[in-house]
């Protein structure tokens, strides 16, 4: 992962033909297998690959932090709220929340995405408007089973408002769960984000996406496999590294865990 955020960052720099990840067009050079020039060939204009990779991981990844800012933040706020709050601020923050999680988060991005116009930012604010749930659920748990501990109600006999009980004790031990939980949402939100732009309803030509890309080289994947499979691969990769980071995470951070 550390070297697919590196890739991102310096792909200006690492890339052959950055102008390949905008608008130009090299018909001379179309479908041109991988070779010493072009190091993963070139797609149905004759655009580098490699480079609409390398630059593609700044699309994806982008994608991938503004969702989970935006959700986690959003479902951080609402869930705090519910478990620590009760009554019937729960009631009502919980109930919206069982709203929205009885659509499937994929449907649901979808269907709002193809109300708004189709681009990677739009692509990202439907799949957050879909992701909060989780974390409201995940951060109300566990502001129900620390409101319950015995160091929050030494602090309420203390004279600690519930601001302060709030942002000492709540959030911090919180937030733990839900930056776990934000690492193993990362490959998912990377395959949705893949999905839609597949489906036409993301990242629209030419910024260089990699399910956009996959999209683009099917009809090619018996006569051009490079067109498709060096995105696919991308996709794939992060996908699993995201996994192992939260994997690690989790065994890091879960003080029970680690004991066992």
């Amino acid at each position: 992962m550390a070297l697919i955020v590196l890739a991102a960052i310096l792909a200006p720099w690492l890339s052959p033909y950055p102008g390949d990840a905008a608008n130009a067009v090299h018909p001379e050079a179309a479908l041109l297998s991988p070779s010493g020039a072009h190091w993963f060939g070139t797609d149905q204009v004759g655009r580098d690959i490699f480079t609409r990779v390398l630059f593609g991981a700044r699309v994806s990844l982008g994608i991938v932090v503004l969702v989970l800012a935006a959700a986690s933040v959003v479902g951080l706020a609402i869930g705090l709220a519910a478990g620590f709050l009760g009554g019937w601020v729960d009631t009502i923050l919980m109930r919206i929340t069982d709203v929205f999680l009885a659509f499937p988060a994929l449907l649901l991005a979808v269907a709002l995405s193809s109300v708004l116009s189709p681009s990677a930012l739009h692509a990202a604010l439907a799949i957050a408007f879909t992701w909060w749930p989780w974390y409201a659920r995940l951060a109300r748990a566990q502001a129900i089973s620390i409101r319950r501990e015995g160091y929050s109600d030494a602090a309420r006999v203390l004279g600690a408002s519930r601001t302060r009980q709030l942002v000492r004790h709540v959030l911090p031990n919180a937030s733990t769960a839900v930056a776990v939980q934000m690492s193993l949402d990362a490959a998912g939100i990377i395959l949705t984000a893949a999905t839609m732009s597949y489906l036409g309803l993301g990242a629209q030509d030419p910024v260089p996406e990699w399910g956009l890309m996959v999209a683009q080289g099917q009809p090619l994947s018996t006569t051009a496999w490079w067109v498709i499979t060096f995105p696919g691969l991308a996709i794939m990769v992060t996908a699993v590294a995201s996994n192992f980071i939260g994997d690690g995470l989790q065994g890091a951070l879960d003080p029970k865990r680690g004991n066992r």
